[in-house]
């Protein structure tokens, strides 16, 4: 069953229309085009795509994948796209595949390679600490965020440390271009500036660069030799202006679902989102600052939420299969189902009002937000892609539940 079925998640199939999707352009590797337009070969494989949304996403995403895990669909997976937020956790999956000790499906080695040190990151503020010694030093904000994930996650991590298979691309926006640039181990590439192949950039670094959340921890600037770019690669934009410094921000600024580099090379797409949602505001601030950040918020959700109708628009055409699972979604949208673990909608929705920053959460938090990613992804595997699949047995944390 595909979510596009009666019952979609989100419950997108009853109040969200069907909208089109923009044309992109093409260079040595085209660029995937967005959900909702139909691909006649899109290819075997599943892609699983983590969202931003900061701290809050990372261990939602670590829940999704516990559950993931026990289900057996690590292996399977052909392709792992993610911003923000969703990078983090993506790049601690992709460092340690090797060490997941994979038996029949399952990886014995889950929690010590992926829970254990993103849990660790929660638990230490990253976001002001950078702004203020990006202030008070030589170095800048995006190389201090950098500097902490190299410590504490990836040290001497490369982006040719990643695995073969399955394909983990960490997402960018190019500023310069206002186009996705991705970062991957056979290559890093914006379609209309061109395609580095088998890049040497710090791992740390590329995922700075995804999440380096506008303004205070955007931009990352990427110094690039401009003929370490492959000649038919080259795009419109292939002058030494665009290939010696690539100035990146946050990938959620140009798809903050992570889908763009995955819709074209999946036929199986799974999508967690941990993001975020623009509160009514009805007195609106005029001082330039604040005004922006308000402005550049209403920009996320029109996005946000383009993405996701013509996601669920095109499971429901079966143009694709897989599912959506959101951490505003009431998991009652997936029922019934037989073993769905309680969440009180009240609860999640804290849990989904956590701020989208780089800071210290509490484990009890931590706990909670992996128990709602892990079961609001069984909900939604069960019920809209393997129904028959036994139920969990409890949550990750039973101490804690989801609030």
């Amino acid at each position: 069953m595909s979510a596009g079925e009666p019952g979609a998640p989100g419950g997108e199939r009853d109040r969200e229309a069907e909208a089109g999707s923009p044309v992109s352009s093409s260079a040595s590797e085209p660029e995937p085009e967005a959900p909702g337009r139909p691909e006649e070969d899109p290819g075997e494989g599943t892609a699983l795509c983590l969202s931003g949304g900061g701290y809050r996403a990372m261990l939602f995403h670590v829940g999704a994948l516990w559950r993931l895990n026990e289900l057996g669909r690590l292996p399977r997976l052909t392709r792992v796209s993610s911003v923000s937020g969703g990078s983090i956790t993506a790049a601690v999956l992709a460092l340690g595949w090797d060490r997941l000790r994979f038996r029949e499906g399952v990886a014995l080695g889950f929690g010590d390679v992926v829970v254990r040190p993103v849990r660790d990151l929660a638990g230490h503020t990253i976001d002001v600490p950078s702004v203020l010694g990006g202030i008070l030093s030589p170095s800048t904000v995006s190389e201090r965020v950098a500097g902490t994930l190299r410590r504490r996650l990836y040290p001497g991590a490369t982006l040719q440390d990643l695995p073969e298979e399955p394909r983990f691309v960490i997402n960018a926006t190019n500023l310069q271009s206002g186009s996705l640039w991705r970062f991957s181990r056979p290559y890093m590439a914006d379609h209309r500036v061109g395609m580095v192949r088998a890049p040497a950039v710090d791992l740390a670094t590329a995922v700075a660069a995804s999440a380096a959340f506008p303004p205070l921890l955007s931009p990352v600037r990427l110094t690039v030799d401009p003929d370490a770019f492959e000649p038919r690669s080259a795009g419109p934009l292939a002058t030494r202006a665009f290939t010696s410094e690539i100035v990146l921000s946050d990938g959620g600024v140009y798809d903050n679902l992570a889908l763009e580099t995955a819709w074209k090379r999946a036929s199986t797409i799974l999508v967690s989102d941990g993001g975020g949602q623009l509160e009514p505001q009805a007195r609106i601030p005029s001082d330039w600052p604040r005004h922006a950040l308000r402005v550049n918020g209403v920009i996320d959700h029109q996005v946000r939420n383009l993405r996701k109708r013509q996601l669920v628009a095109a499971f429901r055409r079966g143009d694709r299969t897989g599912t959506y699972w959101g951490i505003r979604t009431p998991i009652d949208r997936y029922l019934p189902l037989d073993g769905a673990l309680p969440c009180p909608p009240e609860q999640t929705a804290l849990l989904a009002a956590v701020p989208t920053r780089l800071k210290r959460l509490p484990s009890s938090v931590q706990e909670q937000l992996v128990n709602w990613g892990y079961a609001v992804c069984d909900a939604a595997v069960r019920r809209h892609l393997d129904p028959t699949a036994a139920a969990p047995a409890g949550f990750p944390y039973p101490g804690v539940g989801v609030g």
